[in-house]
């Protein structure tokens, strides 16, 4: 990538990483537009192809999506570029946000602000939830992939990693034979950018855990987060389900209702949803030590997020380009496409049930603002700014009357 090449992508992929609000399903529309229909940077055909490698990727799959078309046009360094400029500002949103929420966190319109956006939430979910089922469920087989992962993950308690290999699995087998693939591209080696990422990746993890111990929080939470890099599948919204129940009940950093301030936070900033984990950290930080020690935790819960992702893409992406053409491999990831649905459709569901019954009892108030903002997402179409804008001032409102 010469200089004149690498401002041009500089400015590309700053306006996107700035404009990347509405998770994953915004962040896709946005580079689909924006590099396949008005620079024509990467075709049709080969933005499907690497959105569905990366959705069979642990971690967020719209930074892993910037990361592989940066690679395809600059190698690693357009890897770098595109995939960092597409996080940055969302790390310096929330991270300004986590300050503020628990500096001034208990200021009235504060308090409402996050109310009202929890609602938001639940509604920029099912809008996601919708758009996404129309492109991946495309007949019976998928329909039912879809409702056995939701069975699978809301009913009987399966772990989310076997839902989603199972589904591979089944895609994977009954593509296979489907038709002949074209002959791959000559094999390239990726153990070096591997072994290179993963020591970048690890290193910090492991210093940390010897020099601090494993009970200290800066400990805890690289090795957590860094665990999760490596177990969980299909995107953000995907990640959350298990990562808020995990935060909330397991290691109790954060309430289930500072949870879906943490998303609502996530959802109000450009960048991945899955920025929401660094709010987790950042409570468990706060918890733990107080605000200087929060922020090291979320910048480490950060770097261990988003460190692997870089590892996934220039170790998996030659390979992938490889079996572009392979009918089982496209099996594979259009069945994890469809489970995917029935991912997100139990995290909606987990949120709405902690927003509409905190604490047990039913709130009218959550309800009715609920109602009120999927009723905007649906019978207006109104979007994820609207809808974020319209319920924080709804909940302002409500909180200053002292209604909620």
């Amino acid at each position: 990538m010469n200089a004149p090449e690498t401002a041009s992508d500089l400015k590309v992929w700053a306006r996107i990483g700035l404009l990347s609000f509405g998770g994953p399903a915004g962040q896709i529309a946005l580079m689909h537009r924006e590099l396949v229909d008005q620079r024509q940077w990467i075709d049709e055909a080969r933005f499907l192809h690497a959105l569905n490698f990366c959705m069979l990727l642990p971690g967020p799959e719209a930074m892993q999506l910037a990361t592989y078309i940066g690679w395809l046009r600059g190698g690693w360094r357009g890897g770098m570029i595109a995939g960092g400029l597409f996080v940055l500002p969302g790390v310096v949103a929330i991270m300004a946000l986590s300050w503020i929420y628990v500096l001034a966190g208990d200021v009235a319109w504060i308090e409402g602000a996050f109310f009202g956006l929890k609602a938001a939430v639940i509604a920029i979910v099912a809008q996601a939830l919708v758009r996404i089922a129309k492109k991946a469920v495309k007949g019976w087989v998928q329909a039912a992939i879809a409702l056995a992962a939701f069975a699978a993950l809301f009913v009987l308690s399966v772990p989310f990693p076997l839902v989603v290999l199972a589904a591979a699995l089944i895609g994977w087998l009954m593509a296979r034979g489907q038709g002949a693939s074209e002959a791959p591209p000559a094999r390239v080696s990726t153990l070096k950018p591997a072994l290179i990422w993963a020591a970048l990746w690890l290193g910090p993890v492991a210093a940390l855990i010897l020099i601090l111990g494993g009970d200290n929080v800066l400990a805890q939470v690289a090795l957590y987060f860094s665990q999760m890099a490596v177990l969980t599948f299909g995107g953000a919204y995907a990640v959350l389900a298990w990562v808020a129940q995990a935060a909330v009940e397991q290691y109790h950093w954060l309430t289930a209702p500072q949870m879906l301030d943490g998303l609502a936070m996530a959802e109000t900033t450009p960048g991945p949803l899955i920025m929401v984990t660094q709010f987790v950290g950042f409570m468990a930080g706060w918890q733990a030590g107080g605000l200087w020690l929060a922020t090291l935790a979320a910048l480490v819960t950060t770097w261990a997020t988003f460190a692997p992702c870089f590892l996934w893409i220039f170790a998996g992406a030659p390979h992938a380009e490889r079996l572009r053409h392979s009918p089982a491999l496209a099996g594979a990831l259009s069945a994890v496409t469809a489970a995917v649905v029935g991912v997100i459709a139990n995290l909606g569901l987990w949120f709405a049930l902690h927003t509409l019954w905190p604490g047990g009892s039913f709130d009218p108030w959550a309800a009715g603002l609920t109602a009120l903002a999927l009723l905007a997402a649906f019978a207006l179409k109104a979007g994820p700014g609207v809808l974020i804008l319209g319920a924080a001032g709804a909940g302002i409102v409500l909180r200053l009357a002292g209604l909620v």
